[in-house]
């Protein structure tokens, strides 16, 4: 991906350089709601990969929200870079998607904003960490990144190349569009209604949508932006089928089982990325009025 050199967004709330936080007085550690040993570990990994916020798996009380501060740090090349980076793609999806919201809706995109933090820090939704991964608060309108998460997706996930760490940020944007267009509230409403069975369903087809416009997005940094590289479209299908529930289950050393599945299958997560980077409408990728996920 082109992305050295281009301009940046203006809506990134850097908070790196505040210093490393911890979440809980214990030692630093997260404590989940009732649960130990391998269950703990497998529901973190699935609150881990391009979740919306990950409390919602682990309940009430899954996460000690308090952070206390190691104080201001120096940030590294490295740091600068990545922050470059993602500030460079959120740009991106901000002209990408105030054109489609335009052409395709007739209606404005209001951004989001994008928070990059170190280890840990508050959303309106909770504490984030470099444990949650990830995610969009639909409360506050932001999404919370630690890019260290970038490394967790080279090194132990096989997820490599900037365009599988775009395809990140482009997924939580996804998540700030459902936001706008109403459907995060009210899946969230229906979700609250029914067993936790259903609302794991009700989940996956969110994030499958999700994965969908994180499609078009892709589609249109090509055809309009002009910034993709050969090879780019395959480190984001790898990397959605390296984060399928199925996969992440499987590499936990569990069972996939599929009542318990948030954000679908590594097939289902490349397929709808796929479906939106094949028709680049917004209308293809309406995955509540499908049986075929």
């Amino acid at each position: 991906m082109q992305w050295r050199g281009r301009r940046g967004s203006s809506n990134i709330e850097d908070r790196r350089s505040m210093g490393s936080g911890r979440i809980g007085g214990g030692g630093g550690a997260v404590r989940v709601g009732g649960l130990g040993g391998a269950g703990a570990i497998v529901v973190v990994l699935l609150a881990l990969f391009f979740g919306i916020d990950p409390s919602q798996l682990l309940g009430p009380g899954g996460f000690d929200s308090s952070i206390s501060s190691s104080g201001p740090v120096e940030l590294t090349e490295e740091d600068r870079a990545e922050g470059e980076f993602v500030s460079v793609v959120l740009a991106d999806t901000e002209e990408i998607w105030s054109r489609v919201f335009q052409e395709q809706l007739g209606e404005s995109y209001t951004p989001a904003t994008l928070v990059l933090f170190k280890e840990a820090t508050r959303s309106a939704c909770g504490g984030a960490s470099e444990a949650t991964g990830p995610f969009y608060c639909p409360i506050d309108r932001k999404v919370y990144l630690d890019t260290a998460f970038f490394t967790t997706m080279h090194r132990q996930l096989g997820a490599e190349g900037d365009f599988a760490a775009a395809y990140v940020v482009a997924h939580e944007i996804g998540h700030h569009v459902q936001n706008q267009l109403g459907i995060l509230e009210e899946s969230t409403r229906i979700r609250q209604q029914v067993s936790q069975e259903e609302s794991n369903a009700i989940s996956v087809r969110v994030e499958l949508q999700a994965d969908c416009l994180s499609g078009i997005w892709a589609r249109e940094a090509a055809q309009t932006l002009g910034v993709v590289d050969k090879g780019d479209f395959e480190e984001a299908v790898n990397a959605a089928r390296q984060i399928g529930d199925d996969t992440l289950q499987r590499n936990a050393g569990q069972r996939p089982m599929p009542h318990t599945f948030t954000h679908g299958t590594s097939e289902q997560r490349s397929r709808w990325f796929m479906t939106g980077l094949n028709s680049g409408q917004l209308s293809k990728c309406d995955t509540f009025r499908t049986d075929d996920l």
